[in-house]
């Protein structure tokens, strides 16, 4: 992935993070069992090729509810929870 790609999904996380329900409709966000992820991939390229496929990273719908994600201040970094969500998502 080059440097444009990365400080495309940095952006895209900035602007996401502090998004409210109440920002968004339904027609903004994914269904997440809509998005496809190779499972052959490594953990790093499906965290990677998930934020580059999802619209807004941290509220999707899941059968039509609209779901929003917060990660707690822990020695958990984002990547960890990241990782765990779309471990389970995916299996």
């Amino acid at each position: 992935m080059n440097n444009k790609n990365m400080q495309t999904i940095i952006e895209k996380i900035k602007r996401c993070k502090d998004m409210s329900l109440e920002d968004v409709t339904l027609d903004d966000v994914d269904e997440i069992s809509d998005i496809k992820i190779d499972k052959r991939k490594s953990s790093n390229e499906r965290i990677l090729d998930f934020l580059n496929k999802v619209k807004n990273p941290y509220i999707f719908k899941v059968k039509g509810k609209l779901v929003r994600i917060r990660f707690s201040n822990t020695e958990k970094t984002a990547d960890d929870c990241l990782t765990n969500v779309l471990k389970n998502l995916y299996r």
